[in-house]
């Protein structure tokens, strides 16, 4: 359901609807049943046929997700989880929610990502998962490293919150074999108004994150509503995705064809029309293989004066993002980190999402040239 674009402005991201989703809701509503019910298993079995995976487990957010699958991989006190610091501040603090520490790693210039030397590079005895952010929705190769890895007993998990709908290889991010998170947060590639889910590795994790989501109970909420008890089997925490959340992802998920299409058609008209700007570089997200979430580029000179005038002549611009590692509240694990520090001098998100059209492309591109041209920065 395509809105035209408020007049004068462009908006960085904007939630995207189909038109059913309304009448999904009122249905889901109409139930009196707005906890986890068997909606959010259907939607749960329809994510699962279409990853090509055999279970999947809703959560209430991406940042839920993120922090039930390290309890779920036995990350606790002591440990540390080797992260890039590129990265929203929520990829952080489900680490510190485990009692473990971040260990912040460099990411390539080319494709904000971390590599697999970046990795085996800050490997240290307290090394207990590693968690890849697949920026933008391109998939991270840790392959090389992977026997390693196993080897010590360090767990790869997957931040794919910008990577519904992506590939690594022939199979969908979530099938590759890692445990892996997303997020269906208001803009992201597949919303549920807000939501999250895992993709556990075996079975065992599975039961285990399902745990964890609801308050460590034993048995389903199905089963609970035909018995007298329940049992409490550990820690757990109240993170189940509500029917509400889940009615909406289910028919956003029904249209992911077109989100797809349009994504990867958006991010190559931007290739493509920031092809010849001088003053600026394109991250790399392997359109082929990847449903990207957002646009971003690294403005090579004056980069916060180039965001405030693009915005202030309408264009939504954004950050994705400020480095953590400089955080105030991440200053005790603070590491020199020279790329990323230049990076964030530079990284500029452009306008993205499903209902711009050609010329709003055109238009950021436009003025993005001329503040660029203007003032010298483009040579």
């Amino acid at each position: 359901m395509t809105t035209p674009t408020v007049a004068g402005t462009i908006h960085h991201a904007r939630p995207f609807l189909y038109g059913p989703e309304e009448a999904a809701l009122c249905e889901a509503l109409r139930s009196g049943h707005y906890g986890h019910t068997e909606v959010t298993d259907q939607f749960e079995t329809a994510v699962a046929e279409f990853l090509g995976v055999s279970s999947t487990v809703a959560v209430a957010s991406g940042t839920s997700a993120l922090h039930v699958a390290l309890l779920a991989a036995g990350v606790g006190p002591g440990h540390e989880v080797i992260v890039p610091s590129l990265t929203f501040c929520a990829t952080v603090q489900a680490i510190l929610a485990t009692g473990a520490r971040p260990r912040f790693v460099e990411v390539s210039p080319r494709t904000l990502c971390v590599n697999a030397s970046q990795v085996l590079n800050a490997i240290t005895p307290d090394t207990s998962a590693v968690m890849p952010v697949l920026y933008g929705g391109r998939a991270v190769d840790l392959t090389d490293v992977q026997p390693l890895l196993t080897k010590r007993g360090i767990t790869i998990i997957e931040d794919a919150a910008h990577a519904f709908g992506s590939c690594a290889g022939t199979r969908r991010v979530g099938a590759t074999g890692a445990l892996t998170c997303f997020s269906f947060g208001p803009i992201k590639n597949l919303t549920c108004g807000q939501g999250g889910m895992i993709v556990p590795r075996t079975p065992e994790e599975a039961d285990t994150c399902r745990r964890l989501r609801g308050l460590g109970i034993v048995q389903p909420a199905a089963w609970r509503a035909e018995t007298t008890s329940y049992t409490v089997g550990g820690f757990g925490l109240r993170v189940q995705m509500s029917s509400l959340n889940a009615a909406i992802g289910s028919v956003q998920l029904a249209r992911f064809p077109e989100a797809e299409a349009k994504r990867r058609a958006l991010w190559r008209a931007y290739a493509d029309a920031l092809h010849e700007v001088d003053g600026v570089t394109v991250v790399d997200v392997d359109v082929e293989r990847t449903v990207p979430h957002l646009c971003a580029v690294r403005v090579h000179a004056e980069r916060d004066r180039v965001f405030r005038e693009l915005r202030a002549r309408g264009i939504g611009v954004g950050t994705h993002y400020p480095p953590n590692h400089l955080q105030p509240a991440f200053s005790p694990w603070h590491r020199p980190l020279p790329v990323t520090e230049q990076i964030g001098r530079e990284i500029m998100t452009l306008p993205f999402h499903q209902h711009m059209a050609q010329t709003d492309v055109e238009r950021a591109v436009a003025e993005l040239r001329q503040i660029l041209t203007a003032t010298g920065s483009a040579q």
